[in-house]
């Protein structure tokens, strides 16, 4: 019997398109439209770098030194970002979650997460991936199932392709009106506009030689209340889409690794949420017995 490093694998299918989601992190392995491939994601018998198509909660991004407060009680977490002294992306990326319900085009896993150093509370969440005539759909929900109140936070980080060898030569469409300026750690400094700045990408030229590891917000949405972020090459295109709960993206082009798709992440909320500051508003405080629920998905062509 062969044990891949992200554990069993789970196909779903419908019409055209393809998903495979992983035990472990109930990571977005793979999706593809017509044979071909939408997400930039790994093999099965590959370890997960980059963060390819994990869940990240219940915070996404980085928290400075780990540290935050919380009803008023100092929380430690580990520093899982030990080069920038930083806790990035959550507690569940690594971990085995299980299949509560799987169709031929659906699959719901679910996950707990118990306290532990800096976390205080216990939270169930459950993932499920669909796939339809409207293309990926991914639904998250998070039920506080202690007795204590806990901040939270959730974001996706799917690397989106169109075929593209480099990144610089992808046409994109960022609906955003704002964006965090950050330091050499990657923590907030300031928020600013991106009118008449190489982070304005609302008119869909092409990415070129920016770097970015970049928070986006103040976000324009349609009239169904959603964003949509838009990729194109050639006859290529790709859409990432957000709902109203989703209220931040960061763009990340690999930096130096530019032969790597656009990682392109759908957020509650930005950088260092936990603390006090610029992105603080934007935390999630569930109580017992609450929830929170979101949607994002991707539409490729």
């Amino acid at each position: 019997m062969t044990t891949h490093p992200t554990g069993d694998q789970y196909e779903i299918t419908f019409q055209e398109q393809r998903a495979v989601i992983t035990e472990v992190g109930a990571s977005l392995r793979v999706y593809s439209v017509d044979g071909r491939d939408v997400i930039s994601g790994f093999a099965e018998d590959e370890v997960i770098h980059g963060g390819r198509g994990m869940q990240l909660l219940p915070w996404p991004n980085r928290i400075r030194d780990g540290l935050y407060v919380f009803d008023g009680v100092e929380q430690q977490l580990a520093l899982s970002e030990p080069t920038r002294h930083n806790a990035i992306h959550g507690l569940v990326r690594h971990v085995a979650w299980t299949v509560v319900e799987q169709e031929p085009d659906s699959i719901t896993l679910q996950v707990r997460v118990y306290p532990e150093a800096g976390w205080p509370g216990i939270l169930e969440a459950r993932i499920t991936y669909a796939v339809s005539e409207r293309g990926l759909q991914v639904s998250v929900r998070a039920t506080n199932i202690g007795d204590t109140a806990v901040p939270f936070g959730y974001a996706a980080h799917p690397y989106l392709t169109v075929g593209e060898d480099t990144v610089d030569e992808v046409s994109i469409t960022v609906p955003a009106a704002s964006y965090l300026e950050v330091d050499d750690r990657l923590l907030p400094v300031r928020l600013a506009p991106v009118e008449g700045t190489p982070y304005d990408l609302r008119d869909g030229s092409p990415l070129g030689s920016r770097n970015l590891d970049t928070a986006f917000t103040d976000l324009q949405r349609d009239e169904d209340g959603r964003w949509r972020l838009k990729l194109a090459l050639g006859e290529r295109s790709a859409e990432l889409w957000g709902d109203t709960t989703m209220t931040w993206i960061q763009v990340f082009t690999g930096e130096h690794l530019r032969d790597i798709s656009l990682a392109l992440e759908p957020m509650t909320c930005g950088p260092d949420a936990f603390n006090e500051g610029i992105t603080h508003d934007d935390v999630i405080v569930l109580e017992p017995g609450k929830s929170y629920t979101g949607r994002w998905g991707v539409v490729g062509r």
